[in-house]
């Protein structure tokens, strides 16, 4: 017993190693060109390239809102303008500033939130390639009804030579798919949960 123990655990170990790494492959794809969409969403956190990239696809019309989840509460609207490079009277129509989040999962509840308030059945996402599949899973389950389009931004992180060769950079991109494996763990269960009601009301 302790044998086959042995081996499923290794088995196990070696299953996690080869989902790994086809995430690490799979985050490092080149983006589709977005598709049009009611309104954008950038999450702060991480490269700047986010909020800057949200911009541009505002000022290329691929959406007619931009959400900026999680900025600190201690910058001023007019502080990240001017490092974005943001004209007032565009920030003045068509961008909100979010300040309650602080977590991707804040991020989900602040953006689910301000798309009813607009009546969006539409997103693109942006945020940093790793952090995408997590992001777009939270925000799938907070905001089940919108079509959510993602548009990952390029990081140094996901590049092969980069994880495959620093300890520090795999660590990051490692800690990234378990907290991925951890939503899907509780999407899981969510849905276990709809088909056992669903189930329970049918009997």
């Amino acid at each position: 017993m302790r044998i086959v123990l042995t081996w499923v655990g290794i088995g196990l170990i070696l299953l996690l190693i080869a989902d790994f790494w086809n995430f690490a492959e799979r985050v490092r794809q080149e983006p589709a060109p977005p598709p049009q969409a009611e309104a954008i969403v950038a999450l702060t956190g991480g490269s700047l390239e986010r909020l800057s990239t949200g911009v541009r696809l505002l000022k290329e019309e691929k959406g007619e809102r931009l959400l900026i989840s999680g900025v600190n509460r201690i910058v001023t609207d007019e502080e990240l303008y001017d490092v974005l490079d943001v004209d007032r009277e565009l920030g003045a129509c068509c961008i909100d500033l979010g300040r309650s989040a602080e977590d991707t999962l804040g991020n989900a509840s602040e953006t689910a939130a301000w798309a009813r308030e607009h009546r969006y059945k539409s997103i693109i996402l942006v945020t940093d390639d790793y952090h995408m599949p997590r992001s777009q899973a939270e925000l799938q389950l907070a905001l089940p009804e919108v079509e959510i389009h993602p548009y990952p931004v390029r990081t140094r992180w996901t590049e092969p030579s980069l994880w495959r060769s620093d300890v520090g950079a795999a660590a990051r991109l490692g800690g990234e798919y378990v907290k991925y494996l951890v939503i899907r763990g509780r999407e899981a269960v969510i849905d276990l949960g709809r088909g056992g009601g669903a189930a329970k009301d049918g009997a």
